[in-house]
Protein backbone atom coordinates (compact mmCIF):
# COMPACT_ATOMS: atom_id res chain seq x y z
CA UNK A 1 0.00 0.00 0.00
CA UNK A 2 3.14 2.50 1.00
CA UNK A 3 4.66 1.99 -2.70
CA UNK A 4 1.74 2.48 -4.66
CA UNK A 5 1.34 5.63 -2.09
CA UNK A 6 4.67 6.94 -3.09
CA UNK A 7 4.47 5.77 -6.80
CA UNK A 8 1.25 7.81 -7.35
CA UNK A 9 2.87 10.59 -5.46
CA UNK A 10 5.61 10.64 -7.89
CA UNK A 11 3.52 10.16 -10.58
CA UNK A 12 1.37 13.20 -9.64
CA UNK A 13 4.51 15.51 -9.76
CA UNK A 14 5.84 14.50 -12.46
CA UNK A 15 2.57 15.31 -14.04
CA UNK A 16 2.64 18.88 -12.62
CA UNK A 17 6.21 19.73 -13.44
CA UNK A 18 5.18 18.54 -17.40
CA UNK A 19 2.06 20.48 -17.29
CA UNK A 20 4.51 23.75 -17.10
CA UNK A 21 6.26 22.98 -19.43
CA UNK A 22 5.65 24.55 -23.00
CA UNK A 23 4.52 21.39 -25.62
CA UNK A 24 6.27 21.32 -29.08
CA UNK A 25 8.01 24.61 -28.44
CA UNK A 26 10.42 22.87 -25.39
CA UNK A 27 12.18 21.38 -28.67
CA UNK A 28 13.84 24.56 -29.24
CA UNK A 29 17.56 24.43 -28.85
CA UNK A 30 18.53 26.47 -25.36
CA UNK A 31 19.52 30.15 -25.69
CA UNK A 32 23.66 30.66 -25.16
CA UNK A 33 24.37 31.10 -21.72
CA UNK A 34 24.59 34.76 -21.02
CA UNK A 35 27.52 36.54 -19.32
CA UNK A 36 26.86 37.88 -15.75
CA UNK A 37 26.19 41.67 -15.86
CA UNK A 38 26.63 43.79 -13.06
CA UNK A 39 23.33 44.36 -10.92
CA UNK A 40 21.90 47.63 -10.34
CA UNK A 41 21.01 48.66 -6.59
CA UNK A 42 17.75 49.99 -7.57
CA UNK A 43 15.35 47.05 -9.08
CA UNK A 44 14.22 49.62 -11.77
CA UNK A 45 17.68 49.95 -13.37
CA UNK A 46 17.92 46.13 -13.06
CA UNK A 47 17.68 44.96 -16.41
CA UNK A 48 18.83 41.14 -15.62
CA UNK A 49 20.36 38.56 -17.40
CA UNK A 50 19.48 38.10 -21.18
CA UNK A 51 19.01 38.81 -24.52
CA UNK A 52 17.15 41.84 -23.94
CA UNK A 53 19.41 44.92 -23.14
CA UNK A 54 17.27 48.09 -23.80
CA UNK A 55 13.71 48.39 -24.63
CA UNK A 56 11.80 51.70 -25.11
CA UNK A 57 8.01 51.65 -24.15
CA UNK A 58 5.84 53.77 -26.64
CA UNK A 59 4.02 56.23 -24.61
CA UNK A 60 0.93 54.25 -26.07
CA UNK A 61 -0.03 51.26 -25.86
CA UNK A 62 -0.39 48.68 -28.91
CA UNK A 63 -3.63 46.95 -28.47
CA UNK A 64 -3.55 44.35 -31.30
CA UNK A 65 -0.25 43.58 -29.41
CA UNK A 66 -1.77 43.46 -25.94
CA UNK A 67 -4.27 41.25 -27.13
CA UNK A 68 -2.16 38.45 -28.50
CA UNK A 69 0.12 39.06 -25.12
CA UNK A 70 -3.40 38.24 -23.18
CA UNK A 71 -4.04 34.97 -25.40
CA UNK A 72 -0.45 33.69 -24.63
CA UNK A 73 -0.45 34.64 -21.22
CA UNK A 74 -3.80 32.69 -20.46
CA UNK A 75 -2.47 29.75 -22.49
CA UNK A 76 1.31 29.64 -20.93
CA UNK A 77 1.29 31.18 -17.42
CA UNK A 78 -1.85 31.32 -15.57
CA UNK A 79 -1.37 27.48 -14.50
CA UNK A 80 1.22 29.52 -11.80
CA UNK A 81 0.49 33.26 -12.69
CA UNK A 82 -2.89 34.70 -12.22
CA UNK A 83 -2.87 39.13 -12.84
CA UNK A 84 -4.26 40.53 -10.06
CA UNK A 85 -2.82 38.54 -6.77
CA UNK A 86 0.23 36.52 -5.62
CA UNK A 87 -0.42 32.77 -6.47
CA UNK A 88 2.53 29.90 -7.28
CA UNK A 89 4.38 33.06 -8.78
CA UNK A 90 3.89 37.07 -8.61
CA UNK A 91 1.36 38.43 -10.11
CA UNK A 92 2.36 41.25 -13.06
CA UNK A 93 -0.62 43.97 -11.71
CA UNK A 94 2.33 46.75 -10.87
CA UNK A 95 5.03 45.09 -12.57
CA UNK A 96 6.62 48.00 -14.04
CA UNK A 97 6.88 49.96 -10.85
CA UNK A 98 8.96 47.31 -9.36
CA UNK A 99 11.09 46.04 -12.41
CA UNK A 100 12.46 47.12 -15.38
CA UNK A 101 10.94 45.90 -19.25
CA UNK A 102 14.04 44.83 -19.47
CA UNK A 103 14.56 42.59 -16.58
CA UNK A 104 11.07 41.20 -16.98
CA UNK A 105 11.60 40.23 -20.62
CA UNK A 106 14.85 38.25 -19.49
CA UNK A 107 12.97 36.69 -17.31
CA UNK A 108 10.17 35.58 -19.07
CA UNK A 109 13.02 34.29 -22.10
CA UNK A 110 15.73 33.12 -19.73
CA UNK A 111 14.18 32.03 -16.58
CA UNK A 112 16.96 29.89 -15.12
CA UNK A 113 20.09 31.87 -15.86
CA UNK A 114 17.92 35.03 -14.15
CA UNK A 115 16.90 32.26 -11.18
CA UNK A 116 21.24 31.75 -10.75
CA UNK A 117 22.52 34.78 -11.23
CA UNK A 118 19.85 37.49 -11.05
CA UNK A 119 19.47 38.52 -7.10
CA UNK A 120 16.14 39.51 -7.52
CA UNK A 121 15.14 36.47 -9.44
CA UNK A 122 16.74 34.34 -6.38
CA UNK A 123 14.94 36.66 -3.76
CA UNK A 124 11.88 35.68 -5.32
CA UNK A 125 12.62 31.53 -5.13
CA UNK A 126 13.44 32.57 -1.67
CA UNK A 127 9.95 34.22 -1.17
CA UNK A 128 7.97 31.74 -4.01
CA UNK A 129 10.02 28.22 -3.41
CA UNK A 130 8.84 27.52 -7.11
CA UNK A 131 11.44 28.42 -9.91
CA UNK A 132 9.55 29.80 -13.07
CA UNK A 133 9.62 27.21 -15.95
CA UNK A 134 10.61 28.37 -19.19
CA UNK A 135 7.78 28.49 -21.62
CA UNK A 136 10.25 29.34 -24.38
CA UNK A 137 8.19 31.93 -25.85
CA UNK A 138 9.91 33.89 -28.82
CA UNK A 139 11.09 37.86 -28.19
CA UNK A 140 8.14 38.93 -30.13
CA UNK A 141 6.31 36.57 -28.07
CA UNK A 142 7.32 37.77 -24.52
CA UNK A 143 6.91 41.73 -25.69
CA UNK A 144 3.26 40.63 -26.41
CA UNK A 145 3.02 39.92 -22.76
CA UNK A 146 4.86 42.49 -21.40
CA UNK A 147 2.60 44.75 -23.80
CA UNK A 148 -0.39 42.93 -22.14
CA UNK A 149 0.76 43.39 -18.29
CA UNK A 150 1.05 46.91 -19.57
CA UNK A 151 -3.26 47.00 -19.69
CA UNK A 152 -3.55 45.54 -16.01
CA UNK A 153 -4.42 48.51 -14.08
CA UNK A 154 -6.35 47.83 -9.97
Amino acid sequence: MRLKTVLLSGIIIMLFLISCGGGEDAKKPEPAPQQEQPQATNPLDNKGIGPIKQITLPETIDQKMADAGKKIYHEKCTSCHKEYEKYIGPAPLGIFERRSPEWIMNMILNPEVMIQKDPIAKDLIKQFASPMANQHLTEAEARSVLEYFRTLKQ
